[in-house]
């Protein structure tokens, strides 16, 4: 469209402050242009239809964590597992993960309480400020990505330095901050597996401070009025040690294997584990940081809630290279220190969907 002014458009959605939801709750029938994605077209989307049914029926590894700590031969087989998962996909699901069903629940019901509420109420927390500790905005990267996602989302830093509780959004206040416990010590576990994985002693990543912080970022997608022209998520890996992602039972995320994209269909229970850039920088490419996306989809909302264990923006000194112990004359450090700041800084100033960030730290 040779009207089309894409920054002056992106200005005025950001003013809004309302989000896709707004967009969706006034009615509309087209997507704006901003939202347009030009590799998403009909080619695409048909060649998803018609893969080989070898393809459609692959799924990620599902492992049970029952009896983790109560039989030496179950907890070997675990990390057994945890590590091809690793190697093969960077993406597992676990069940049996301690969580509670009913604190999961509640806190997608949480979730969608926040992105439901009078938007007056919710466009307090509105901000595109990185360093705010609680924030809701849509696209974090909506002036650096090509396209526009079609999602909504309330990231709040619940550790090392969280928001005091009366800072964090009355409609999911409670269900944030017994979910976040919960899901921290999962990921204590997940630390000592993944170091157990690598041959390491199970504190080995813990010892590095691998789990000093974690920061949640809860996603609402509305329903799309043409889901084929855009994503809810464009394809990326995440800059983090690895996400624990909990979501509803819409589906719609997909992971990249072998040249394929294969969804990830919802296990009642599960909760989705997917490798970091940062681990694989760890493990000097061992276990794999592998690409993921959602679709948008005309039904909706759909809900999910990824915990990032990262010490995202926090001003730590701490350098992270390849895992000294891991090396040799044979395998080599494939890519140069950087600070957890350092890279994630790296990878927002780009936006979802650009050259992979690790690339700019390799050797």
């Amino acid at each position: 469209m040779a009207d089309y002014d894409r920054a002056k458009e992106l200005k005025a959605f950001d003013d809004t402050k309302a989000g896709v939801k707004g967009l969706v709750d006034a009615g509309i029938v087209h997507i704006p242009e901003i939202f347009v994605t030009p590799a998403i077209t009909e080619n695409e989307f048909s060649a998803q239809n018609l893969e080989c049914s070898d393809i459609v029926n692959v799924q990620i590894p599902v492992i049970d964590l029952e009896g983790i700590n109560e039989d030496d031969f179950r907890h070997r087989k675990i990390v057994e597992e945890v590590g091809e998962a690793c190697e093969t996909w960077g993406f597992f699901q676990v069940v049996n993960h301690g969580v509670p069903q009913h604190v999961m629940d509640e806190m997608i019901s949480g979730i969608k309480s926040f992105h439901e509420q009078p938007n007056d109420i919710k466009m307090r927390f509105y901000s595109m400020e990185p360093m705010k500790k609680v924030m809701f905005n849509s696209n974090f990267d909506l002036y650096q990505s090509k396209s526009a996602n079609w999602r909504d989302t309330l990231a709040c830093l619940m550790a090392p330095n969280p928001p005091t509780n009366d800072e964090l959004p009355e409609a999911c206040r409670e269900e944030l901050l017994q979910y976040s416990e919960h899901v921290r010590k999962l990921g204590h576990i997940i630390f000592e597996l993944l170091a157990e994985a690598l041959g390491l002693k199970p504190n080995h990543l813990l010892d590095m401070e691998c789990a000093r912080g974690h920061f949640i970022i809860s996603h609402y997608y509305p329903p799309c009025p043409e889901p084929n022209k855009t994503l809810g998520i464009t394809k990326h890996t995440d800059p983090d040690f690895f996400t624990i992602l909990l979501q509803d039972q819409i589906g719609g995320l997909q992971i990249y294997h072998k040249k394929q994209w294969i969804d990830i269909h919802p296990v009642t229970g599960a909760l989705v584990i997917n490798l970091g850039d940062l681990l694989q920088l760890l493990s000097n490419d061992k276990f794999k940081s592998a690409e993921h996306r959602v679709l948008a989809k005309q039904i909706g909302p759909r809900i999910s809630i990824a915990c990032f264990f990262t010490t995202q923006l926090q001003p730590f000194e701490r350098l992270y290279g390849p895992i000294k112990e891991l090396l040799s004359d044979e395998n080599p450090p494939l890519y140069k220190e950087t600070t957890v700041r350092d890279y994630v800084y790296y990878y927002n100033s780009k936006g979802l969907g650009a050259r992979p960030s690790l690339l700019h730290l390799r050797i």
